[in-house]
C-alpha cells in the first residue's frame, strides 16, 4: 500500500529509521566488513584454543589428526559483544567410540577459555559418524555435560586432554 503513494515510503523511513533513514551505502559496507573481520578474528581465536586439545587415545593433538580444522569454526555476532560459536569436528573413523568425549573436551576447553560472551554449539561434521545425531544432542545438552563432568574418571580424562602444552 505504501509503495503506491509516491514519496510516502521515503517519508516513513525518514520518520521511523535512526538517522533519518538514510545510511550511506559505503558506511553500511564498512560496518559489515568490520563485523566480518571481527568474526573471522574470533574464529581464529577459537581454533587456536581447540587445536592443541589432545586425543584421548593417542599422543597427538586434534589438529594433528585432522579432527579439527580452521574451516570447521564459525563465529557470528548475535548481539552487542555476544557471539554464536559453532565448531564442527570430524572423528578419525565413522564409528569412533570417543567422539562424545572429544566433543566434551571441545566444550569444556571453550567454556573455560573463551574471553568473550558466547553461545556454544558443537557438532560432528555431517555424515562423518554413524551416531552423529545422538552425539550432537549429548554434547549440546548442558545437563548431560554437567553430569559427565561429575564422573571423576571422565573428568580426569578431559582434564588431561585439555591441558595446555608446555
Amino acid at each position: 500500500m505504501l509503495s503506491r503513494v509516491p514519496g510516502l515510503g521515503l517519508l516513513w523511513r525518514a520518520w521511523w529509521l535512526p538517522g533519518g533513514g538514510h545510511e550511506p551505502a559505503a558506511a553500511g559496507r564498512e560496518s559489515r566488513a568490520r563485523r566480518g573481520a571481527m568474526e573471522q578474528e574470533r574464529a581464529l581465536e577459537v581454533y587456536d584454543l581447540i587445536r592443541t586439545i589432545r586425543d584421548p587415545e593417542k599422543p597427538n593433538t586434534l589438529e594433528e589428526l585432522d579432527v579439527v580444522a580452521e574451516s570447521g569454526v564459525e563465529v557470528q555476532e548475535v548481539g552487542e559483544d555476544e557471539f554464536l560459536v559453532t565448531v564442527r569436528f570430524t572423528p578419525t573413523v565413522p564409528h569412533c567410540s570417543l567422539a562424545t568425549l572429544i566433543g566434551l573436551c571441545l566444550r569444556i576447553k571453550l567454556q573455560r577459555c573463551l574471553p568473550f560472551k558466547h553461545k556454544l554449539e558443537i557438532y560432528i561434521s555431517e555424515g562423518m559418524h554413524s551416531t552423529e545425531a545422538d552425539i550432537n544432542k549429548q554434547i549440546n545438552d548442558k545437563e548431560r555435560v554437567a553430569a559427565a563432568m561429575e564422573n571423576p574418571n571422565l573428568r580426569e580424562i578431559v582434564e588431561q586432554c585439555v591441558l595446555e602444552p608446555e
